[in-house]
């Protein structure tokens, strides 16, 4: 399968990504004059290796090259002319990109900003193994357009049902003989039924304010019951909901987090189309990768003349749900919900966006509910957007660590702000032979503003 276009540029009138990555020549430096990593946020690390028990990859091998400071040193190495060497790629591409090292790092290292940077080089510098360029073909083939993930729907429900999953797995042949095809079946998650998504929800009682909402791409195909629930939660809290399923694709996290820089910037420039006109006061998100690619887009489209205030000025405007419930203040009674819920920490919402107090605080909110810490939780959970697909191994051990830690709280429910993170850990923990309910944190809220039984969290 071969790389789709994404008019990344234009070379004698071709699109540069028609013709594939432009590798350098043997002996050229490994980074171009096209947004190369800046050497001024290299220079800010200090090598402290604070960075270094927060990083997953580090605590699964306790490779250097594997650390965040490792792979600045070889980002320096670039910059000071080496070459883009297969061995760089290979440990730029197993970073996560959790950023868990932004929060630790004493000295405001912009690694977030080096990373995808280096990325965005090494996606159009560096010529893959055929192999891996047909699966990550594949991959951004189908995850950001949410119309071609419904489609999935139907033979997923119908699989699921058939009793051949459960043989399957009963043999454990899967895991052995396609890896990664084992990865997206135990990450699928249960098809519930869908119904139409409607183009606006009102606002109940006296309108606080008006917002957009993200319905997303895995969200939408696979948990439409989360985008029910938080347009709800915001339609109780005094909001006006603009949907507009049908203008809406994908944000362009998947995107911009894996490199694919061209390809994002398309995918910024139809949301901001959809929605900047829309006369919205916020735009709400609710998957913390989603928030943090949009909160990024004035950066992401600085460039372009017809975009650049029109990026940064909706980027000012997206909130997590979280965040925007916390700034406006409950105005929906609560009911009780008794249940104990551990509460995880997403990376992109927690170490991206800083986002941490806002869900305890409406969790605790809550009456009945009683809220537990989950062990380390800086330490990301394997899914990290589409490295669980790509690196199905070490995703498997940080995702089994991860429901471990769980667990061990005695919890009744998982809560957290990410589908893909709610994919991964229930997955551990049946790999644990354990049983782990998982929710949205706006399922929860939405439960207690209904009234809704605590049982209906915990099917």
């Amino acid at each position: 399968m071969s790389e789709l276009p994404t008019q990344r540029g234009q070379a004698h009138g071709v699109p540069r990504d028609v013709l594939g990555p432009v590798a350098p020549a043997p002996g050229e430096p490994a980074f171009d004059d096209d947004h190369p990593p800046r050497r001024d946020l290299v220079d800010d690390c200090v090598h402290c290796g604070f960075c270094l028990p927060t990083c997953p990859t580090y605590v699964l091998w306790g490779e250097e090259m594997d650390s965040p400071r490792g792979r600045i040193h070889l980002i320096e190495q670039g910059l000071d002319g080496d070459p883009l060497t297969p061995s760089m790629v290979t440990h730029v591409d197993r970073c996560l990109g959790c950023m868990a090292c932004v929060t630790a790092c004493p000295s405001g290292v912009r690694y977030d900003r080096l990373i995808e940077d280096t990325r965005q080089q090494v996606e159009r510098r560096h010529h893959r193994p055929r192999r891996e360029r047909a699966l990550r073909a594949a991959v951004f083939a189908l995850f950001p357009y949410p119309r071609r993930l419904r489609l999935l729907r139907g033979p997923l429900r119908a699989y699921q049902a058939s009793g051949v999953r459960g043989l399957l797995r009963r043999t454990g042949l899967l895991p052995r003989l396609a890896p990664r095809l084992a990865a997206l079946d135990s990450l699928a998650p249960r098809i519930a039924p869908t119904g139409r998504v409607p183009r606006r929800v009102d606002a109940r009682g006296p309108r606080r304010a008006t917002v957009g909402m993200l319905t997303g791409c895995v969200q939408r195909a696979f948990f439409p019951e989360v985008n029910a629930a938080t347009a709800r939660v915001l339609a109780a809290e005094g909001c006006d909901v603009l949907i507009f399923p049908e203008r809406q694709g994908c944000c362009g996290a998947l995107s911009v987090h894996n490199g694919r820089r061209a390809e994002a910037q398309r995918f910024a420039r139809a949301l901001v189309d959809a929605f900047d006109s829309a006369g919205i006061d916020y735009f709400v998100v609710n998957a913390a990768g989603c928030g943090s690619a949009l909160k990024e887009y004035g950066e992401l489209l600085a460039d372009d003349p017809a975009y650049a205030e029109r990026a940064a000025s909706f980027a000012g405007a997206v909130r997590d749900l979280s965040e925007l419930l916390v700034e406006l203040g409950p105005v929906a009674p609560r009911h009780p919900l008794p249940v104990t819920v551990a509460y995880h920490d997403a990376c992109h919402l927690a170490h991206a966006q800083g986002v941490r107090t806002q869900p305890r605080e409406l969790l605790r909110a809550v009456p009945g509910l009683v809220l537990r810490e989950i062990a380390d939780p800086e330490i990301c959970c394997g899914s990290a957007g589409v490295w669980n697909v790509l690196n199905p191994e070490p995703a498997g051990r940080l995702g089994d660590r991860k429901a471990r830690d769980v667990l061990a709280t005695g919890a009744d429910l998982l809560v957290t702000a990410n589908p893909g993170c709610l994919m991964q850990i229930a997955a551990g923990a049946r790999r644990l032979g354990g049983s782990l309910a998982v929710a949205h944190t706006a399922q929860v809220l939405d439960a207690s503003i209904r009234a809704r039984p605590v049982g209906e969290l915990l099917r």
